[in-house]
């Protein structure tokens, strides 16, 4: 923790030192291209503002997912305003002879800070709030659904049991009187020309035999499936 507070304070007095030198050849360059007094003064404050302006901007536009061109373009120009200024009065311009195109763009400054300024306050915040609170209901979701399933699965379970145990009774399977209801239940009905043809073999069968002929034997005769035999012993 004291290393951390160290290396904050650092950059806290690297801060400072980087603001009071630009402030300071921002405003020697001010004078020099004829605005004195407080207006002098009043150029570091425009450009250092809409360069914090900016940042925090572009900042906020990039936590929300957003483009920042905008906030980016204008703190490059405060950028460029505040170096520029560094390396004018690095004695690499004279400032008692300062050239005209210097003098232009220093008064016509203030009108494009105040540009900048109005279209970064003006611009449309990005909502940030459903994103975080979209989070939260997703990680509730996933921590309810295992449970959801854990609690489900036994009951789907235990149903198949449960009707598998009622359906073997042995009484309707011995009583003759309930077949006919089974089988009427679970017929399909026949094309007619599979019924002339079942009734004929099981009629050449009777004829051969004496005996009335097995549906199933008749199923197979026919090509049918094993569960097609109810439907066939009921068209007999």
């Amino acid at each position: 923790m004291r290393a951390h507070s160290v290396r904050v304070d650092a950059v806290i007095v690297q801060a400072v030192i980087a603001g009071a030198l630009s402030f300071s050849h921002l405003h020697d360059l001010a004078a020099a291209a004829g605005q004195g007094g407080w207006k002098a003064w009043a150029y570091p404050v425009s450009v250092d503002l809409l360069l914090v302006a900016a940042w925090r901007r572009m900042r906020q536009q990039q936590r929300a997912g957003g483009a920042a061109g905008g906030p980016r373009l204008w703190f490059l120009v405060a950028l460029a305003a505040s170096l520029g200024a560094n390396v004018a009065t690095a004695g690499l311009l004279d400032l008692d002879d300062v050239p005209a195109w210097l003098r232009v763009t220093v008064a016509g400054w203030p009108a494009v800070a105040f540009f900048g300024g109005t279209l970064l306050a003006h611009a449309p915040h990005a909502p940030e709030t459903p994103r975080v609170s979209a989070s939260p209901a997703t990680d509730a979701d996933r921590t309810r659904r295992p449970a959801a399933v854990v609690i489900d699965r036994p009951d789907c379970d235990e149903q198949p049991a449960s009707s598998n145990d009622h359906e073997p009774d042995p009484e309707s399977t011995t009583d003759p009187a309930a077949t006919p209801a089974l089988v009427t239940a679970s017929t399909v009905s026949l094309p007619p020309a599979l019924v002339d043809r079942a009734r004929a073999l099981a009629e050449e069968h009777r004829t051969a035999t004496g005996h009335p002929a097995d549906p199933d034997a008749v199923r197979v005769r026919l090509g049918l499936p094993p569960s097609m035999t109810p439907s066939v012993a009921a068209h007999l």
